[in-house]
């Protein structure tokens, strides 16, 4: 079969596009960005792609066209295909029909922490050696690609509430069925599609009325969204994290352990180098997932003490004349905090209590851009020394909204020109942390050309 994707170089578009090669296939796509990394893992896979969305795209004569939700009315090719009645689905409902169907799936859900804990579970289980496939909505580091076919009854996807296409607006993962189904927490988020908190939690509780009586649900006692997800009804046994009836994490020991227990009983204990506390929760959802996939806690906490994290989760970009410069996906207040409190974690365990954090914020979600949580952003960045904040593009006055932190703060619409203030404060011990979910007109690398060949026209 070929088959050719609109949207391809987005993770979960990427992912399907290699899963369909993986299992025979031809696969073609195009996007209107054709860009590393997506473009290269996928132009190793053999895909051909294609820039932009030409309606001469027609001519492969595909026997499917697989569309993300990138796509529009409007869109030119897209157009062409209804105009010509020709066949077309969204990339979950393929995914679902062509490679979920009769596999053990053990779906990720949640507003923070998905990709990381995917991988988390995927690992445990590739440790375990039941060897699932997977797809990740990014780079995981103990992996060689972000989506696998493997020929194995389990598959673990991260399960994204955003909608599945232009088409049918209800969550991705309502398409996936899964029998083990993690919910780890739930906030309101994605404003260009959801108006408010109620109807995410109306999508996901779409999600719960689909796993059956004989799966299991794990989530966040947390999370009093996932509470009210819940009341409305649950037809599945229901195991909670952070919760003394169900799955706890203790204080960390001496040695830095951290103790697991499930109903009170001690399961094993958790050491590892991520930091945050947010990742232990994380590690909580994938040990119980596993665990009901067959997969003992104490083998899983083993499997976790080497797992290697996932790129743009504090990710040490460069160390240039003292300064370590980190890049994260953060893109949500509470998103921005805990990556915050992880990092100063990681540096009270260094015996770094005193260093300064200088905070890059790219506010560049939808949400983000249109202001709808623009409040909450003055404490979730308060552990910061300094913030520094990229305007451009925004429908919002950023200075404004941010005018808590004082004279902690600096903002620009102009790239070379914040990239040069933070490269001008940052000194010897300092640790620079870029939050943004895009590229950032890769101010990670311009900022450590600037810290390596300093401007001395600048005072430092």
């Amino acid at each position: 079969m070929h088959i050719h994707v609109l949207g391809i170089c987005g993770t979960f578009m990427g992912g399907v596009a290699v899963l369909a090669r993986q299992a025979g296939h031809r696969v073609t796509g195009c996007d209107a960005g054709v860009y590393p990394p997506m473009s290269t893992q996928l132009e190793e896979q053999g895909i051909e792609l294609i820039e932009g969305y030409d309606p001469d795209q027609l001519r492969l004569r595909p026997d499917v066209f697989v569309v993300g939700n990138v796509v529009s009315r409007g869109n030119a090719l897209m157009e062409a295909i209804l105009n010509r009645g020709l066949p077309y689905v969204s990339g979950p409902q393929w995914l679902a029909a062509e490679v979920l169907r009769g596999k053990w799936t053990l779906a990720v859900a949640g507003t923070h922490g998905k990709t990381t804990t995917t991988a988390m579970l995927a690992f445990i289980l590739e440790q375990a050696g039941l060897r699932p496939g997977f797809l990740v909505g990014g780079v995981a580091q103990d992996f060689p690609v972000s989506a696998r076919l493997a020929n194995s009854q389990y598959f673990v996807i991260e399960a994204d509430e955003y909608d599945t296409a232009f088409f049918d607006k209800r969550s991705k993962f309502v398409h996936y069925r899964p029998r083990t189904a993690i919910l780890n927490n739930l906030e309101f988020d994605h404003g260009d599609i959801f108006p408010d908190l109620a109807a995410i939690e109306t999508q996901f509780h779409h999600l719960v009325r689909t796993v059956p009586g004989a799966g299991r649900i794990i989530h966040n006692a947390l999370s009093p969204a996932l509470d009210r997800v819940l009341e409305r009804g649950c037809w599945t046994p229901a195991e909670a994290f952070n919760s003394a009836p169900g799955w706890q994490a203790g204080e960390p020991e001496a040695d830095g352990a951290i103790p697991v227990r499930f109903r009170g009983e001690l399961q094993g204990r958790l050491q590892w180098d991520l930091a945050g506390e947010h990742n232990v929760y994380n590690a909580l959802a994938a040990v119980a997932a596993a665990r009901h996939a067959g997969v003992s806690p104490r083998s899983s906490l083993e499997a976790l003490a080497r797992f290697r994290g996932v790129r743009r989760r504090l990710e040490v970009r460069g160390e240039v004349r003292g300064v370590t410069v980190y890049d994260d996906f953060a893109h949500h207040p509470t998103a921005i905090r805990v990556t915050l409190d992880g990092l100063r974690a990681r540096l009270r365990a260094r015996g770094e209590s005193g260093a300064r954090v200088l905070a890059v914020l790219e506010p560049r979600s939808n949400t983000m851009r249109m202001g709808l949580l623009k409040d909450a952003l003055p404490d979730s960045l308060a552990a910061a020394d300094r913030v520094y904040c990229y305007t451009a593009g925004l429908g919002w006055d950023a200075a404004a909204a941010l005018e808590p932190l004082g004279d902690r703060l600096a903002t620009s619409d102009r790239l070379a020109e914040l990239v040069a203030e933070v490269a001008a404060h940052a000194r010897s011990g300092d640790h620079v942390l870029v939050m943004s979910n895009g590229g950032f007109g890769g101010f990670h690398e311009r900022l450590l050309e600037q810290l390596a060949h300093p401007d001395p026209s600048r005072d430092e």
